[in-house]
């Protein structure tokens, strides 16, 4: 059975730092696609960043430059560092995993942590 936990939310200020992680289990995790996503309330699921089993990455515009995606196949964790954060990345930020290949679309993501919540005040 494949689980994603995801950790590393909280409440911050407008400049600061987070560091998300998400935890996987019951996957051949150096292989598989690990995405992050992101909805805010009353907003659609929206593409943060990806990265494949080769290390390529993929960001949104929106968090481009500001967000680092980066994975442990040791640990079989994926990692979200985001800084400068904006008031506008307040979000439930979901870790999903697929196997094949690098893909923005949420719907072909296959597996899904339950969100870490992250909150940035103005």
């Amino acid at each position: 059975q494949v689980q994603l936990v995801e950790s590393g939310g909280g409440l911050v200020q407008a400049g600061d730092s987070l560091s998300l992680s998400c935890a996987a289990s019951g996957l051949t995790f150096p292989i598989a696609t690990m995405g992050w996503f992101r909805q805010a309330p009353g907003k659609e699921r929206e593409f943060v960043s990806v990265i494949g089993w080769n290390g390529g990455t993929n960001y949104a515009d929106s968090v481009k430059g500001r967000f680092t995606i980066c994975r442990d196949n040791a640990t079989y964790t994926v990692y979200l560092q985001m800084n400068s954060l904006k008031p506008e990345d307040t979000a439930m930020y979901t870790c999903a995993a697929r196997r094949g290949v690098v893909v923005t679309t949420s719907n072909l993501y296959e597996y899904w942590g339950q969100g870490t919540q992250v909150t940035v005040s103005s």
